[in-house]
């Protein structure tokens, strides 16, 4: 659990001093920060979706292994749909405004609020570097992947803060139980999880990065949590793949 702590500071850390900044960025700036964010986002994401067409995943499951990472979403947007995860995590993120707000004694733009919290919370959390890092950090104690993260999550974390405020900072609540979550599992699991799994949940992730990337540049809202279902469904199916 260390790396995820060391990561939970960082954010917290870019999170404020974007928020502190923020009065003193202008709106065009904003703009541009955010589209540059995006663009790199969908950048990012297609680089890990590709791992669709990598050896790893071409060894185990042969010409498969594109219908397994299309299924794996689309069975994970039917689930997520069910659940309604983005509107859950929305409403979350409205009550940790509202308590923050009512705290602090200020009134900023729930919509705000709420969209920094919801956006950041699934850049800092869906990607590859997430996973892997847990693993490695709760299978073996080596956090040197989540050390990483946390030098790229930082300064994501501040330019985010200072285009929507301090809900970002509450973002690290979901990061802390998915990673912290992942390598209590590494640890309990032990070294079982296969490399084309990892494969299938990062290229899964990959395009769910590209989503968010999509809804920052303002392209489409794609709701990307209700999505998340899919990381979990890739691993399996490979898995149990004859």
């Amino acid at each position: 659990m260390t790396g995820t702590l060391v990561n939970v500071a960082a954010v917290v850390l870019g999170g404020l001093i974007g928020t502190v900044l923020g009065g003193r960025v202008s709106d065009r700036l904003r703009t541009t920060l955010t589209d540059v964010l995006g663009v790199f986002v969908v950048v990012l994401g297609i680089g890990d979706a590709l791992g669709t067409f990598g050896d790893v995943l071409a060894d185990a499951l042969g010409r498969a292994a594109v219908l397994v990472v299309l299924g794996s979403l689309l069975v994970g947007a039917v689930a997520g749909e069910l659940l309604r995860i983005e509107d859950r995590l929305e409403r979350l993120g409205a009550w940790l405004r509202d308590r923050a707000t009512r705290e602090a004694g200020r009134s900023p733009s729930r919509a705000r609020f709420v969209e920094g919290f919801v956006v950041t919370s699934l850049v800092i959390t869906v990607g590859p570097l997430a996973v892997l890092g847990a693993f490695a950090d709760g299978l073996s104690g080596d956090w040197t992947l989540l050390a990483v993260k946390s030098l790229l999550d930082g300064p994501v974390a501040l330019a985010f803060a200072s285009v929507f405020g301090v809900g970002v900072v509450f973002a690290v609540l979901p990061m802390f139980a998915w990673q912290g979550g992942l390598s209590v599992a590494a640890a309990t699991v032990g070294s079982t999880v296969s490399e084309p799994a990892v494969a299938a949940l990062s290229a899964v992730g990959g395009f769910l990065v590209i989503g968010i990337g999509l809804r920052l540049l303002e392209l489409r809202q794609v709701r990307v949590a209700n999505l998340l279902p899919a990381l979990l469904v890739a691993p399996l199916v490979v898995a149990l793949w004859p």
